[in-house]
């Protein structure tokens, strides 16, 4: 295979990947039978398409390779179980290849939407729902989803486990919930979507920065979500706060790959267009009927930052009244650490290295790097530099991303 071909090749699998795998759960039902159905039907392509040539729809052509191949598949096990008398197991077997068809009569006209309303299926815990759908159904890796929650990827691996075994073993239904019980499940569909969204504006690791194809995805799911359930605060908000943050996406990378922080971006290349509709989006979703929804005040944030035509523009202390909100409604590490670079600005950096402090007391952010990032920050500006170089070591560690490390390593050198 030419190197060409393969790198077309990759493109696809690496774009069409996490729709493929969500067709496949809804026709099979299941999900270890819809991945080994969508890995044999990668391994089709790469077989196929440098001899025959790329399908004009690749999509549909690893969707029916895949079905095609699990069909044969639990054929096999079929005629297998009933050579060996275990009749009930084939009677099941085959029920399920009779259920195995193209129909789609459901009320979402997107599988990789459809399913992530089932992973969030209230049989399933909070973190398990967003867990599961960012990996098996929005195609993160398991090590971009530990480190999304912060643990080890071994914990992440035994927790996708555990959930996988419980829909099997609850039974629970790979279907679209029903429009009166949508609401119910909108807060885990919402987590996950932003989820997909954060991985692609800042990657856990590798070597961009951005993922541009992701978060177009999670903005495309943002809209649909938006016209399926039009007028709630939380989808308003969501949507706005990733329109508001992509809109400075091309800002925040240099020609050379590296990072770029708020203070140095090039304002004039910020997306306007994004920056009219999220700003829209804010004020609908901050006046909706109901509870104030935590992404409406993240878009709030968002919202000042893009409002201020430059860094002594910006309304600090109304950012920091924002977080303090933002914190009543739900208060996680990461919220936390935003908290305190806001009050760095406000109050000086040592009130804010006391809030770091504090939260790295706890724990639970240990490996986390952006703190350790922080928290040198504060140490540089209150010149005690040797234990700035140390914080920013410990996060040169824990960092995964090559332009972030590389950002590191010149802020030590810089010291």
């Amino acid at each position: 295979m030419s190197a060409g071909a393969a790198g077309k090749i990759e493109e696809v699998f690496r774009r069409e990947a996490g729709r493929v795998l969500a067709t496949l759960i809804r026709l099979l039902g299941d999900f270890d039978l819809a991945e080994e159905a969508q890995q044999d039907a990668f391994a089709a392509a790469i077989e196929q398409w440098p001899a025959q040539g790329m399908p004009e729809n690749p999509r549909a052509w690893l969707i029916s390779a895949g079905r095609n191949k699990a069909i044969d598949r639990i054929r096999r096990e079929v005629f297998f179980r009933e050579k060996i008398f275990d009749r009930e197991l084939a009677a099941a077997q085959a029920d399920l290849l009779a259920q195995i068809d193209e129909s789609d009569e459901a009320i979402f006209g997107d599988d990789r939407l459809r399913l992530i309303f089932t992973c969030c299926h209230p049989a399933l815990n909070a973190e398990a729902q967003i867990a599961l759908t960012l990996r098996e159904v929005c195609g993160l890796s398991t090590q971009a989803v530990a480190r999304a929650f912060l643990v080890s990827e071994e914990t992440m691996a035994q927790r996708l486990v555990r959930a996988k075994r419980k829909i099997r073993d609850a039974g629970i239904p790979y279907e679209t919930p029903d429009p009166a019980v949508l609401d119910q499940r909108i807060d885990g569909v919402l987590a996950v979507v932003y989820g997909v969204f954060t991985e692609g504006y800042a990657a856990t690791a590798g070597t961009r920065l951005i993922d541009v194809e992701l978060c177009a995805e999670a903005i495309r799911l943002g809209r649909l979500l938006d016209t399926l359930l039009p007028g709630n605060a939380g989808v308003m908000g969501l949507l706005a706060l990733m329109l508001l943050h992509d809109a400075r996406r091309s800002s925040r990378v240099s020609e050379a790959g590296d990072v770029v922080l708020l203070d140095d971006q090039d304002r004039s290349q910020w997306d306007q267009a994004e920056i009219s509709e999220g700003l829209t989006l804010v004020d609908r979703s901050l006046t909706a009927r109901g509870q104030v929804s935590p992404y409406a005040v993240q878009a709030a944030i968002a919202a000042l930052h893009v409002r201020a035509g430059d860094k002594q523009a910006t309304d600090w202390p109304q950012i920091v009244g924002l977080y303090e909100v933002l914190l009543r409604l739900q208060s996680t590490p990461v919220i936390e650490l935003n908290h305190a670079v806001a009050v760095s600005m406000v109050d000086g950096p040592a009130r804010a290295l006391d809030l770091v402090d504090s939260l790295a007391a706890r724990g639970a952010v240990a490996q986390y790097h952006l703190l350790h990032a922080a928290r040198g920050r504060f140490l540089q500006q209150l010149g005690r530099i040797e234990e700035a170089r140390e914080a920013y070591g410990t996060a040169l560690k824990t960092a995964a991303l090559e332009p972030e490390r590389r950002f590191l390593a010149a802020r030590i050198a810089g010291i």
